[in-house]
């Protein structure tokens, strides 16, 4: 890959999403959720269209589904993302059980105050809700996340981190891709709260550079999904899973605290998101003490 193409990629990468994410943010403002999330997701096929305008090659990324070989990597990135976030909240839980709350006050807070009574008009409970919610995240919810997640995908794990990895090495190349992938969500955190809100001790400078943190070990574990399976569709589907499974630990938080959200319940959170992080640490700095076949 050359230099000159991976700059230009970058360049087309960030000018398409910010400006799509400084549009999302103002529709945000406006209380446009439908038009808020749908600006959101076409951002996500920014690095995709920067890979297309640099001219960088598509053709080698992996697109024919790799299936023989791959299950047990398959599997992992299916159900990888919620035992981790699962792991994640439940330590988050652990170490403040006061912010527990099983009354649906997260849902009514989001929602409004009479959605308990909806779901009773639909003859659901709020642990049926909440059931759904959590088989949905874990079933089909990933696959059909994994189509918008590609467009990320196809940018990242698929053109700039070989190059990086090339070019700096397997352990920089991840760290330097992770914070690329993360500086590329600033405009939609400062301007739309995304992730940790708007208000909370150090925003946004600490959110923002937490979220670079988080992003370091995704990419890490995204990208050995990639390199082990050499199909750009099962890093999407991980991603696609993380993106189902994001807001399940809420349902189950005390809304008082979301102006904490940089410790967790969720994976974004450094509490949350401990357990992948370490996961990632091994991966990236823990190499002597794994198997010689090992990513």
């Amino acid at each position: 890959m050359e230099k000159k193409k991976i700059n230009l990629f970058l360049l087309w990468s960030f000018v398409i999403a910010w400006i799509l994410q400084v549009a999302a943010s103002w529709f945000a403002w406006k209380g446009q959720r439908i038009a808020y999330t749908l600006f959101l997701a076409v951002s996500m096929y920014a690095p995709l269209f920067g890979v297309i305008l640099a001219k960088t090659p598509l053709s080698g990324m992996g697109w024919k589904p790799q299936i023989k070989g791959n299950i047990r990597w398959i599997g992992a990135a299916w159900f990888g993302p919620a035992l981790v976030a699962t792991i994640g909240a439940a330590l988050y839980f652990l170490l403040f059980p006061a912010r527990i709350d099983l009354t649906g006050a997260y849902l009514t807070h989001t929602a409004g105050e009479t959605v308990l009574d909806q779901l009773e008009a639909q003859g659901l409970t709020l642990p049926i809700y909440i059931m759904i919610q959590v088989v949905s995240a874990i079933s089909y919810a990933p696959w059909i996340n994994m189509f918008f997640a590609v467009g990320e995908e196809a940018g990242w794990r698929g053109a700039l981190y070989p190059y990086l990895k090339e070019r700096f090495g397997l352990t920089k190349g991840r760290i330097v891709g992770g914070v690329i992938w993360g500086v590329w969500h600033w405009p939609i955190m400062i301007l739309a709260g995304y992730e940790y809100g708007s208000v909370y001790w150090g925003a946004p400078v600490l959110g923002i550079i937490l979220f670079c943190l988080i992003t370091m070990g995704m990419g890490t574990l995204l990208d050995v999904l990639y390199v082990k399976t050499k199909c750009i569709w099962v890093p999407s589907l991980a991603h696609g899973a993380i993106n189902a499974f994001a807001g399940v630990p809420l349902l189950f938080n005390n809304p008082d605290y979301l102006n904490q959200m940089t410790l967790g319940p969720t994976m974004v959170g450094i509490i949350g998101g401990l357990p992948m992080l370490l996961l990632a640490i091994l991966v990236l700095f823990g190499r002597k003490t794994l198997p010689v076949n090992s990513d």
